[in-house]
């Protein structure tokens, strides 16, 4: 395994491609409405893309057609735009990357359409407390395993299920860096964090059970028994203190 570790330099370019993504999936939360198709979402990815002077970290990546990934419901991740018609009600995993200057910055949420119910809120506020808690043990000396326990546990604790198959990562020139960074594991394990390190975080929280199946397009992903799943991400740095949370709008 080689842990890329990046120079103050290079975490500044980070932070500015961060803070294009955050600008971004910030434009398509306000944007988001029922009656929307889901290539309309990705069209605004676009278009904003271009404003900002960056380019796409997910089109083309091994064969990817589309900037953004919307997922649905009970599909997890990688759900490709098209012509699905966003209802009241439904949850909307929003993934998103951009490249400035050579680096590139990740990131994902999970939002409402309209009013959603109490049950799929609580499963947004979990999965967003589980990033929450991998960012808060995301300390130089500690290890990698400290981070996918704490997610875990953020959301097992609170009755809810990770997603195993797929994983956070590194992050910097390549969207994909070593290591992998899963969302369960055993605290104490795995390489040691050390600053300049940059990872993108990324707990995937079913309501039901943890395993996935793909669908037909081979990209999208579903929960197996066809649960409710959230997504949320961010891109982070590794500090001589806390960590630094790079896909943000304002610093």
């Amino acid at each position: 395994m080689s842990i890329i570790i990046k120079s103050d330099r290079e975490i500044a370019v980070m932070r500015q491609a961060g803070r294009i993504v955050a600008t971004v999936l910030e434009v398509l939360k306000l944007q988001l409405r029922p009656g929307m198709k889901t290539w309309e979402l990705d069209a605004i990815a676009a278009r904003e893309l271009k404003r900002l002077g960056a380019m796409p970290s997910f089109k083309g990546y091994h064969g990817f057609p589309a900037n953004l990934c919307v997922s649905v419901n009970d599909e997890i991740v990688h759900g490709i735009p098209g012509n699905r018609v966003l209802n009241e009600g439904d949850i909307v995993s929003l993934d998103f990357g951009a490249i400035f200057m050579g680096f590139q910055g990740d990131a994902a949420l999970t939002v409402g359409v309209g009013k959603i119910s109490p049950q799929a809120k609580e499963l947004l506020e979990t999965t967003e407390g589980a990033l929450k808690a991998g960012i808060a043990a995301a300390h130089p000396g500690v290890r990698l395993g400290d981070i996918s326990a704490a997610i875990q546990n953020y959301a097992e604790s609170r009755g809810y299920s990770v997603v195993r198959e797929y994983t956070g990562h590194g992050i910097g020139q390549e969207m994909h860096e070593e290591p992998q960074i899963p969302n369960f594991g055993l605290p104490g394990t795995g390489p040691m964090l050390k600053k300049g390190m940059t990872l993108a975080l990324e707990p995937m929280v079913n309501i039901g059970d943890w395993r996935t199946r793909l669908g037909d397009d081979q990209w999208t992903v579903f929960t197996a028994d066809g649960g409710l799943s959230a997504h949320f991400e961010h891109t982070i740095a590794i500090t001589d203190s806390e960590p630094e949370v790079l896909t943000i709008k304002d610093y």
